[in-house]
This record gives C-alpha cells, sequence and structure tokens, in this order.
C-alpha cells in the first residue's frame, strides 16, 4: 500500500428537503385542510478515525464527499425520509484544517473518536405547518435549507512509539528492517526513503511501533525537502532514536544538524527523551569508533550507543533503553 500523509478533499453536507403543499381529499370530506409535510433532513458529513488505516491514500482518487440529501415532504402529512450521513474513515494520528491549512479542525489521537464536522441542512415545512386561524388553507411551502461545504486539509501524523530520524543515509531503514518485520527500500544513496515506514518491534515479551522517517536535512524545520511533513510524525513518538552514520568524516556536525532543527521546529520534539547511536560500526576500526564516540558524548552530553545493523551490534542494548521510555505512562496534558 502506498503512503500518503497529506490530502485535499471537497466535503458537503446534504441540503433538507422541500416542504409539500398538499390538501387532504377524501369522500364526505368537504373541507380538508392542508396536510402537506415536511422535508427530510440532509445527512452529515461524520469523520471517524479507525486504527487499522495507517495513510490517506485513499483520497488521491476519491476527493469529493456529499451526504445524502433529505427527502421532500408528501401528502398526508408525511415527512420526507432524513439523508444518509456520511462516515469518512480516517486514520488515527489525522489532523483536519480548514482551506488555508492553519485553521485545525479536528484532531484524531484515538480508535473510534469521531465528529460531525458538517450538519445537514433542515428540512423546508410543509403548507400544513402555517395553516392558522386566520389561514386555513396555506398554499405556500418552504424549501430546505441547503447543506454546508467546504475544501478542508487532511494531514496524517503517525502515532509511533519510536521515531528514528537521522541524516539521509544514516542506516534507518536498515535498522528498523532488521528489528521488525517491516521492508523498507534499502539501498547505498541518501533519500532512499520517500516515505514514512512503519515496523513493529517485539522485545522481551513487549511490543512498540517504530517509525522510519525520512532522512532530514539542514533547514528541515522550514520545509526544506519535505522537512516539516516529515518532523510532524515525530511530534507523537515517545522517544527518539537518533542515528549517525559512523563513515561521517565529522559526526558531531551530523549530530548538531539533526538536534538543531528538532529544536527549531519545536512541537515538544525538543522536550522528548533521546537515544543516540553511532552507526554502521561494522565499517569502523576499534579506535574509530572509540574517537567518534568519546566526541559524540562530549557534544551531546549523553551516552552514545554502538550500532550496527549489519552485525547486530548493540540492538539489544538499544532495544532495551528504548523499551523502557515506551513503557513510562504518558504524563497528563
Amino acid at each position: 500500500m502506498k503512503f500518503l500523509d497529506e490530502a485535499k478533499i471537497f466535503i458537503k453536507s446534504g441540503d433538507g428537503g422541500a416542504g409539500c403543499v398538499s390538501f387532504r381529499r377524501e369522500k364526505f370530506i368537504e373541507f380538508g385542510g392542508p396536510d402537506g409535510g415536511n422535508g427530510g433532513k440532509g445527512g452529515d458529513i461524520i469523520f471517524e478515525a479507525f486504527s487499522n488505516l495507517n495513510t490517506l491514500i485513499d483520497f488521491r482518487y476519491h476527493q469529493h464527499f456529499k451526504a445524502e440529501k433529505g427527502e421532500h415532504g408528501k401528502g398526508a402529512s408525511r415527512t420526507g425520509h432524513s439523508g444518509e450521513n456520511l462516515i469518512i474513515k480516517v486514520p488515527v494520528g489525522t489532523q483536519i484544517f480548514a482551506e488555508n491549512k492553519e485553521t485545525l479542525l479536528a484532531d484524531f489521537t484515538k480508535d473510534g473518536e469521531r465528529l460531525v464536522l458538517l450538519k445537514g441542512g433542515d428540512g423546508g415545512f410543509g403548507n400544513e405547518h402555517y395553516k392558522s386561524s386566520t389561514n386555513r388553507a396555506p398554499r405556500n411551502a418552504s424549501p430546505g435549507w441547503p447543506g454546508e461545504e467546504m475544501w478542508v486539509w487532511l494531514r496524517l501524523k503517525l502515532i509511533a512509539d519510536v521515531g528514528v530520524v537521522g541524516l539521509p543515509n544514516a542506516g534507518k531503514s536498515t535498522f528498523l528492517s532488521v528489528v521488525s518485520r517491516a521492508r523498507p527500500k534499502i539501498a547505498d544513496y541518501p533519500f532512499t526513503t520517500l516515505v514514512p515506514n512503519l515496523g513493529v518491534v517485539y522485545f522481551q515479551g513487549k511490543e512498540f511501533v517504530m517509525a522510519d522517517v525520512p532522512g532530514l536535512i539542514e533547514g528541515a524545520h522550514k520545509g526544506v525537502g519535505l522537512g516539516t511533513r516529515f518532523l510532524g510524525h515525530v511530534e507523537r513518538c515517545k522517544v527518539i532514536l537518533h542515528l549517525i552514520d559512523g563513515t561521517l568524516e565529522d559526526v558531531v556536525e551530523a549530530y548538531k544538524i539533526i538536534r538543531k532543527e528538532l529544536d527549531l521546529y519545536g512541537g515538544g520534539i525538543p522536550d522528548k527523551p533521546e537515544i543516540l547511536a553511532l552507526n554502521k560500526c561494522d565499517a569502523l576500526t576499534e579506535d574509530v569508533i572509540f574517537e567518534k564516540t568519546k566526541a559524540l558524548q562530549k557534544a551531546a552530553g549523553m551516552k552514545v550507543f554502538d550500532l550496527s545493523s549489519v552485525s547486530h551490534k548493540g540492538i539489544p542494548e538499544i532495544l532495551e533503553a528504548l523499551s523502557f521510555y515506551v513503557s513510562l505512562p504518558e504524563k497528563d496534558e
């Protein structure tokens, strides 16, 4: 299934049905009076979050959503049927923005959450409604009220326990493929990963979801390289796994670039716990690993794990550290 984390769609609730002009016609009843029923209410536009969805790809091919109109009123005081509500299914983690892309209308964070975003129009009144002591045979009825309509943006922020970040070609996808059953595209060139990948990690009887976020570059917090969209997927993670390519000449600079982008983006990311790992250690000598690890620890002020997805070096230790943060209870907002 292809991944899509942003889509623009048009939504319209149903129009209300028109009221009916009708008079009672029965044998031996000379003055039957009005019996035109009211129109039915139009259907609502309802969004509902489902945990078994993880992409907005369906909205690439289906972009217009209209709820059913209410039926017109009928004679014999019969009210028209209300239009069916239209339920639009979205993944958990979806945000709905107005057309300006700034006004947040909804944020779905739990499975089964529902929101009536647009209400259907009310039905019009039939002529029976207008009957009064001074007007015994009204011949007027009102049309139904129109439904609401608007364009909205859907933006998906993956809900994962662990977000894996780093510069392009840092080995994030390889790591995900080793610790889970996910099979992301892997190649020896930057920007192999163009969309986030999810994998479920099983470790010591626990399981948690890990998201491999496409490589970030300098200026990501401003949207460079689709950085703001990629960073959005890290917002909901409990812990960040920061991978540094050990084959780079200056690993400290690589760390500072990503750390700066995370801090400038905000969104609660700077406050999240971080696990730092020097990756691709299978390609380095022990002396080089020691020197680069020492330099990273000094710059970051935290423990640095030695990691090799190829030889599986350091993987159990990293998973144990990640599972500790994943199991911590969530803080009340």
